[in-house]
């Protein structure tokens, strides 16, 4: 196996960067699981995939209205080895996990039982493939992932593009686009899973690199590359974990999306993206009292956000870091304020990622550059972070004092979404 990753040397220094000691480590990696594979299934005509994970830099809550998000692919990802069976079914083995994953192929309708399930998922992935005319057939796979789940970095939707990249390699001869795939697992999450996600976490690991997505027409949004090199201007993106729990607030994440959408059908569209700033200031009396404010509140953070990506983007094109770091502060205080995805009311005790934030602007105004805002669907989790590199290890200290060691990542971007290794150029 080593032999056989060092012949995809290319490939590696790409998705992980040209030290030697991560190199080592990741072959390590995959070679740990090539012998969960041989354990599991024997010996096989062997496939080695990556798929990313992703941060969200702004555009909080926006997809799921036909917004904008500015988004970007990073370093830890989920990794697999699989090979085609005789088989009609897809057996997957997940580090972490005692059992295997198995979905027999003649069986792709959608299952009350198995909602909130990794066999769902599954499930719903080979289910949209035959229904777009892909082709199926028997999966052994094994999985391992850096993505953590809770951390806010998208590791379901890592999982569901990684699925589909393997079909898309194996029996499909790469029919499906990277976009594609993307919407693949969307639909697999919010038919089959259960929850009621926009596209832009899946979009972001498919595709990789930092990406401008405009979801208007979500059925062929338009993506765009974005050129910054934040690690060529020493700036250094982190992720801190504040150790909540998203396993209960599924429906404070379904509120989000139901109250925008409510408010854009009440002035006849179906979504906020179509409803100008003008026309919405002017009925907002008659919304609050059909509504209420939070609804109100919501939509105004939608409309702000949507036009703040734009900008973002704009800022990063021309080099001006100063102004997108405000960008990225104002997208935190919009998110805090007008969205309300920072914790829970079902537990107003419990409120990581409002302390986090505080901790953070709280060393921002002992005069350092940078700036933070809750990361991803909030209410637990994780806030992003971005500061000079000369400015962490200070930073660092402040923030584990409060919430641990182990609460930082340092990420970096990673210009490659979704792929398999042995085809890689």
């Amino acid at each position: 196996m080593e032999q056989t990753l060092i012949e995809y040397g290319q490939a590696l220094k790409q998705l992980y960067g040209t030290d030697q000691q991560i190199i080592a480590k990741q072959i390590k990696r995959f070679q740990q699981l090539e012998d969960d594979f041989q354990n599991h299934f024997g010996e096989a005509d062997l496939h080695y995939f990556s798929t990313p994970g992703r941060i969200e830099i702004s555009g909080n809550h926006t997809d799921h209205n036909h917004g904008m998000v500015l988004a970007a692919s990073i370093d830890l990802d989920t990794i697999a080895v699989a090979a085609k069976t005789s088989e009609n079914e897809i057996v997957v083995y997940s580090e972490g996990y005692d059992g295997p994953f198995v979905v027999k192929l003649v069986d792709l309708d959608a299952k009350e039982e198995e909602k909130g399930t990794t066999i769902a998922l599954i499930r719903g992935i080979a289910s949209r493939i035959k229904e777009l005319g892909g082709k199926l057939g028997g999966l052994n796979i094994c999985i391992s992932s850096t993505v953590l789940p809770g951390s806010g970095l998208s590791s379901s939707a890592s999982f569901e593009v990684l699925i589909g990249t393997v079909l898309n390699c194996l029996y499909n001869e790469y029919r499906f686009p990277p976009e594609e795939l993307a919407a693949i697992g969307q639909f697999a999450e919010n038919k089959y899973f259960g929850k009621p996600c926009g596209l832009m976490d899946q979009m972001a690991c498919a595709v990789g690199g930092i990406i401008f997505i405009d979801f208007k027409v979500p059925e062929n949004p338009i993506v765009k590359k974005v050129k910054f090199d934040f690690s060529k201007e020493n700036i250094c993106v982190l992720v801190v974990d504040t150790g909540g729990n998203h396993s209960d607030l599924t429906q404070d994440y379904a509120a989000i999306p139901a109250e925008m959408k409510a408010i854009a059908r009440d002035m006849g569209s179906n979504v906020l993206r179509e409803i100008s700033k003008e026309r919405f200031l002017e009925a907002l009396p008659e919304l609050r009292k059909k509504h209420g404010d939070r609804a109100i509140l919501r939509s105004l953070h939608f409309i702000g956000e949507n036009e703040r990506v734009a900008d973002q983007v704009a800022s990063l094109e021309k080099g001006d870091f100063a102004k997108f770091i405000n960008f990225v502060e104002d997208s935190g205080n919009s998110s805090y304020k007008l969205l309300q995805n920072i914790y829970t009311t079902k537990n107003f005790r419990e409120q990581g990622i409002a302390m986090a934030l505080a901790i953070t602007e709280n060393y921002l105004a002992k005069g350092h550059v940078g700036a933070c805002r809750v990361h991803g669907g909030g209410f637990a989790g994780t806030i992003l972070v971005i500061l000079p590199e000369r400015q962490v290890k200070e930073y660092r200290k402040d923030i584990e004092h409060v919430f641990g060691e182990n609460c930082v990542t340092i990420l970096s971007f990673r210009k490659h979404g979704t792929l398999c290794l042995n085809d890689f150029n």
